[in-house]
């Protein structure tokens, strides 16, 4: 399993409800992806990003066909112009008890 977590910042802070809005309707859309997590920052201390986005993925053949998915594309058109910041991790497990 891989697991693909996406911080973004956005130049408008009120973009942010409507970036978990449609990231939330990709992932029925999309079978790459095995699940999804979308929240937004509740603190809003100054390091903060404004959203958090995991997603679950077999392999990094599931996370190319996810990131290469015309759906996907669309969204990240929209998304990119709005970000001031983003930050990607991709890792397959946790080393954790």
């Amino acid at each position: 399993m891989l697991t693909h977590v996406v911080l973004m910042r956005f130049t408008d802070p009120g973009d942010a409800p409507e970036a978990r809005h449609r990231l939330a309707e990709l992932a029925p859309l999309v079978p790459e992806i095995r699940s999804i997590e979308i929240g937004l920052d509740t603190v809003g201390s100054p390091v903060s990003f404004h959203l958090c986005m995991i997603t679950r993925h077999d392999d990094e053949a599931g996370l190319s066909a996810y990131q290469n998915h015309p759906r996907h594309l669309e969204l990240a058109s929209w998304l990119r112009p709005r970000l001031a910041d983003r930050a990607v991790v991709d890792h397959a497990g946790s080393d954790a008890g």
